[in-house]
This record gives structure tokens, sequence and C-alpha cells, in this order.
């Protein structure tokens, strides 16, 4: 409640957030939003109702001709906020009530599936820009906040083209080293399995649609098996929150006894780093 209460507190007037001197506007509303979601509250009812119409309203002034959402101008990683901006607004869109607003956004994130299809590399991944501004780039991180953008809009409706998934779970896959750990990027040499971007590689192929295959419970044991994952305590990597963003997800969906110790243990770990005004650094 503190930390929804600093978020609502430090909203701009325009209705975005901001990271790192005024940088990642469309992506830090996405995930802001996504929060006061997840307390309830839709753009007509609850106590951030108001919050979260100002983020919507926000993000589509930022939907562009092409259907990017976010300013290619101001953010050289536009690519996240891109994606993360379709898995909040294809959550509104889910609860929207208001007729005319579902229409708009509707066809704002048709564009935006559109626009994303245009972004993939050959290979079937995604940079930080599109495959156009980012001559053929990708990595992992931003290829696993395009599917799960894509994944939530085809859940609210929204035609997403299966070839762009079925693409992009291919590249993943050929991310994946023999032991199951996923690397940052295909074809990457001298460089090991990341455990972050395995944890959001499961999370990614489970709104995939992918549970049972033999590939899927191979990540899961390198991932159950790796200290930067287990060890809650162990923040010296620099992607803590990043690996556990990704890996709550994965427990929680795969249900099992284990999620409820694993809960326990980040919800301390959280609430101790929080600050006196709701906030975390």
């Amino acid at each position: 409640s503190k930390g929804l209460e600093w978020l609502a507190h430090n909203q701009s007037r325009l209705g975005h957030w901001s990271a790192n001197q005024n940088q990642y506007p469309a992506g830090m509303t996405a995930l802001a939003g996504m929060a006061m979601i997840a307390e309830g509250s839709t753009t007509t009812q609850g106590k951030y109702a108001e919050n979260i119409r100002l983020a919507v309203d926000f993000l589509a002034s930022q939907s562009r001709s092409n259907g990017l959402i976010g300013d290619p101008i101001r953010d050289n990683r536009y690519t996240y906020g891109h994606g993360f901006s379709m898995l909040f607004l294809s959550q509104v869109l889910g609860e929207e009530e208001d007729e005319e607003r579902r229409e708009i956004l509707m066809a704002l994130l048709t564009k935006a599936v559109k626009f994303c299809g245009q972004a993939q590399t050959p290979s079937g991944g995604w940079g930080y820009v599109s495959a156009k501004d980012g001559n053929g780039f990708d990595e992992g991180s931003t290829t696993i906040t395009q599917v799960q953008g894509l994944r939530a809009c085809r859940n609210a409706g929204v035609p997403v083209p299966k070839e762009t998934i079925d693409k992009a779970i291919k590249y993943i896959k050929d991310c994946t080293t023999p032991e199951g750990g996923v690397l940052y990027r295909s074809g990457m040499t001298g460089g090991g399995a990341r455990p972050p971007i395995t944890a959001a590689a499961i999370a990614c192929l489970f709104n995939a649609g992918d549970y049972d295959s033999e590939y899927v419970p191979k990540l899961l044991k390198f991932c159950k098996k790796n200290p930067e994952l287990t060890n809650i305590a162990q923040d010296n990597t620099g992607h803590w929150h990043y690996a556990h963003y990704y890996y709550s997800q994965v427990l929680y969906r795969e249900g099992t006894k284990d999620w409820e110790d694993y809960r326990d243990k980040v919800f301390r770990k959280l609430v101790n780093e929080q600050g006196g005004d709701g906030s975390w650094n």
C-alpha cells in the first residue's frame, strides 16, 4: 500500500512515470500502471482509477503512426517500453467497459502488434531497438518482453500472427545451452548461460502456452540448482530484481510447495529494502 501511494503521488501531470533523469517514460508508466491494476483498480473503478486512466492516455499519446508506443528520439531502448506497454494496455483492454475506449485500445494495440512483427530480426529475436534501427542486433531480454506483450494482446482479442511468436520461441531455444541455460543472445561465444534470462525465458514460454515439453523442465532444472536464483539473499550481480521479477512468475505458475517458501523469503527481502516513504531505490 505504501508503494502504491508513492507511485500515485509521483505520477506526472501528463500521466507518466520515468527513471534515471526522466528516461524510459513508456516502460516506467506501463510497469507502474500494472502495479495499480494488480491492486484491483481499473480505469473506471477503484482507488487508482484516475491514475490508470492518465497512464493509458499518456501511452496512447505516445503511439506513433508506425505502431511504436514510445519516443525513439528520447528512448534509446524503446523496445522495452513498447513490450511493457502492450502488456499493460492489453490488461486494461481486458477490463475496459467503455466501448469507445475499447475501440481506441484495440486499434492502438493492433498497430503495436504490427510494429512488433516488423521490428523482429530475421533470426526471430528483438534488440533494444527495431531490427532496422539496430542493424539486426537482438538479445534474449527484449525478446522475452515482446513475447509476453504479444501473448497478452492475443489473450485480449488482438490478432497476433502465429509465425511471429513461433519465430521468437525458436530464437529462445537457439539461445539455450545443452545444460538448460539461456545465453544473452544466439550465436554468442565466450560467455555462459545467464540465470536471470533463463528464468525470464521460462515465464515467456509459459505465457506462450508451452508447459510440458522436454525443453521447459530442462530450463527449470537449471534455474533450481543455480545459487543466483535460489539464494534469495545473494544480490551481487546487479540483476536481482530483474531475475526475481520473472522467477517469481515461474514458481507461482508451477504451483508447487516451493512457491510459498520462496514467496515468503522474497517478500521479506523486498520489505526490508523499502524506504520510509514507500519507495525503493
